[in-house]
């Protein structure tokens, strides 16, 4: 197999894993993604939003209202400019954060102990420093 082709693997492997993982979520997915940028990346516009996640401003704001609604996050004015508002995960959207995680985390390592052998699960692991630096690599680019 040569390198493009496993590039081609992984990627698909990789986005089957993780659509098969985010079906144990109980918030929508573009909710969730919201809640994860906000978590990851601190306070955050929803034009700052559509742009990480890569949809309209429309659909950032949609998700925006939707959590706002259910308590999960909270507008306050933008420090430099007033025509903004900055997005933060309320205490309540970080609890529902930390349970989706929690959720997805608990599906996944009983899949990991049921279908692979113990010598599976260390080569699992031996990957993810791989994968990890991966990642690191891309978004350097």
């Amino acid at each position: 197999m040569d390198d493009n082709q496993l590039a081609e693997e992984l990627r698909l492997t990789v986005g089957r894993l993780v659509r098969t993982v985010r079906a144990a979520d109980t918030l929508p997915a573009g909710e969730s993604a919201v809640l994860g940028y906000l978590d990851r990346g601190g306070p955050l516009t929803t034009a700052d939003i559509a742009h990480q996640w890569g949809v309209s401003h429309q659909s950032a704001a949609r998700a925006v209202k939707d959590l706002q609604a259910q308590g999960l996050l909270e507008a306050e004015a933008h420090p430099s400019d007033g025509r903004k508002l900055l997005l933060r995960l309320t205490p309540a959207g970080r609890e529902r954060l930390a349970g989706e995680r929690q959720r997805r985390a608990a599906w996944l390592g009983t899949a990991i102990t049921e279908a692979l052998a113990p010598a599976e699960r260390k080569a699992l692991a031996r990957v993810l420093p791989l994968l990890a630096r991966l990642d690191t690599h891309l978004k350097s680019k």
